[in-house]
């Protein structure tokens, strides 16, 4: 069952951003002021050409002239200087933004439990980590200065029109119909539209890359016609939310040009007027149309970068929207498993839709520091167990506890060091061995990276690797095999050394003569601590101070790997069946 992430409300946007301005607040006011800067030199310019050209009306010499044009082409380049240089501010700034957004949204969603996690879809957050990330860089980087720059821009200009000339200054006013009620009636519209584009491009990245990950699976079971249809599906309703906006957009757009156009003629107007009237002189008329036009790039950079802002402000609650989500120490009492304690689990019930329940009230006691093997047929509800063991999902009733303390009681970090799941979903990062092993324990010593590969069989393929622990393993680096993956995921069990261990197939990619050497070698290692192993190899099984036969979600027989072939049951036919003939 998925389940969506949350948006940030509008109090938790507004404290992030004047939280950031003031971290930020002299790189944004040197941005800020570069931009001002900028903006009053380009005023200079439609000033500088009214003079030349009264000047050339009235009779002037060359020289003058050539000082004229000088100091047009003086100011030209000057401007360019001022843009340059807030631009390269902005950047900056923007690349700070671009880190601590990135840094803090991943490092509260490796806080999240992972039940969250896991039911919104890896596809969600990482569309949160990456594009909406992205798009507030983009956002801060260019949208927050060009609208500034438009504002100031568009007043300055506007003052400089009224001193220039109050009656031709008028011209300007035919436009504020056109332009406010277009735009009242865009915005409304737009901004839930554009939060429907996003939570529908995530929605299509999710459902990508669930594909991509689960293809052998798809292609085992045949699936590949009802996957398709399923991210058809997810890209129609993106595709239709884009078609919603395109349409706003096209009705707003237009409406905004004719705007523009309105007040340079409305200008030309009374100025003719005012000229033959000799109310104004042809330089003037000249200037407030250059600044008429000059207007209409302001307003409309104002309009469409509005629109970029309306994409970050909706990115930017997404990205808040994760930190909305309580971490799991957060809403968890400062508690700690006993070791010595025995795992017990009371009519555990567990339903991923409120209408399918997977498991039927299990009833388990695994005392402290016994092996307990699960077997069953595929869809048993094996796996489901193993997680509530582990603390990812919760249970809809029953309990699970070591003692008298809740798994799902526990702060996330006491239960990530203390119970450990392996699966056979393993992931290697692209950085060294050395800190690929390292990831349980952040100062374990050469030694013990040694000796945890050497329990897993791997000593042989670090002595063939160019580099030994200082090797780069991963994308971009030297391959690793899915067999050689698994093993490096039950070396970092190892280095993790917590009191209860759930292996979900975790030997599965390996070939049989070397999944039971490494089980001997790691059953020695994990001596002591309670594991909960769940297997498809029924050899695994033989060495088990339990076995939990399990089918339909329930534990239909429990007791010795002796004990269960001699009751003739469900594990005796398995057992059979596995054996060569």
């Amino acid at each position: 069952m998925t389940a969506r992430l949350p948006l940030a409300g509008a109090a938790a946007v507004r404290r992030w951003m004047w939280r950031t301005l003031l971290v930020h607040r002299r790189r944004f006011a040197t941005m800020m002021l570069l931009f001002c800067l900028a903006t009053l030199v380009g005023l200079v310019g439609p000033q500088v050409l009214g003079f030349l050209v009264d000047s050339v009306l009235t009779g002037t010499t060359t020289g003058r002239v050539d000082l004229l044009a000088g100091a047009f082409l003086a100011v030209l380049a000057t401007q360019a200087l001022l843009v340059r240089a807030a631009r390269l501010r902005a950047a900056m700034l923007g690349e700070h933004l671009l880190a601590e957004s990135r840094e803090g949204m991943v490092s509260h969603a490796l806080r999240l439990p992972l039940g969250t996690v896991e039911a919104a879809g890896t596809g969600d957050l990482l569309s949160r980590a990456t594009t909406d990330v992205d798009r507030l860089d983009y956002t801060v980087r260019n949208a927050v200065p060009e609208i500034t720059t438009a504002l100031i821009t568009v007043a300055l200009t506007g003052t400089a029109m009224v001193f220039t000339s109050p009656p031709l200054a008028c011209g300007m006013l035919v436009a504020v119909p056109l332009m406010v009620f277009s735009t009242r009636w865009y915005y409304p519209r737009s901004l839930p539209t554009i939060q429907r584009v996003m939570a529908n491009w995530a929605e299509v990245q999710s459902s990508m890359h669930e594909s991509v990950e689960g293809a052998r699976t798809v292609a085992a079971l045949r699936l590949a016609e009802r996957r398709v249809a399923r991210n058809e599906q997810a890209l129609g309703r993106a595709v239709a939310a884009e078609r919603r906006h395109r349409f706003l957009l096209s009705m707003w757009l237009p409406c905004l040009e004719l705007s523009y156009v309105l007040p340079i003629a409305a200008i030309l107007l009374i100025g003719g007027w005012a000229y033959q009237a000799g109310l104004a002189e042809l330089g003037t008329i000249i200037t407030v149309v250059l600044y008429a036009q000059a207007m209409a790039n302001p307003f409309d950079e104002l309009f469409m970068w509005l629109e970029e802002l309306q994409v970050g402000h909706t990115a930017l609650q997404r990205i808040l929207g994760v930190r909305e989500v309580p971490a799991a120490d957060d809403a968890r009492r400062a508690a700690s498993t006993d070791g010595q304690c025995d795992l017990v689990l009371r009519d555990v019930r567990f339903s991923y839709r409120p209408d399918q329940e997977i498991l039927h009230g299990i009833d388990l006691t695994v005392p402290v520091g016994q092996r307990l093997v699960i077997v069953g047929p595929s869809g048993a509800g094996k796996s489901t167990l193993g997680r509530l063991i582990a603390g990812i999902s919760r249970p809809d009733s029953g309990s699970v506890a070591f003692g008298s303390t809740e798994v799902t009681g526990l702060p996330t970090e006491a239960l990530r060091r203390e119970v450990v799941l392996l699966t056979q979903e393993h992931h290697v990062f692209a950085c060294t061995l050395r800190d690929n092993l390292a990831l349980p324990d952040h100062e374990p010593t050469d030694d013990d990276l040694t000796d945890a590969l050497k329990a897993v069989g791997l000593l042989d393929w670090v002595a063939a690797l160019p580099d030994g622990l200082g090797t780069v393993l991963g994308s971009g680096g030297h391959p690793v095999p899915a067999a050689r993956a698994q093993q490096l995921a039950l070396a970092r069990v190892l280095l993790a050394d917590p009191h209860t261990v759930v292996l979900d197939e975790a030997t599965s990619l390996l070939d049989n003569a070397t999944s039971r050497e490494l089980e001997r070698s790691v059953s020695t290692l994990l001596s002591g601590r309670t594991v909960i192993a769940i297997a498809h190899r029924l050899h695994t099984a033989r060495n088990a101070d339990q076995v939990a036969v399990m089918s339909d979600g329930r534990i239909v027989e429990l007791g010795s790997h002796a004990e269960l072939l001699a009751a003739e049951g469900s594990y005796a036919r398995l057992y059979r069946v596995a054996q060569p003939s």
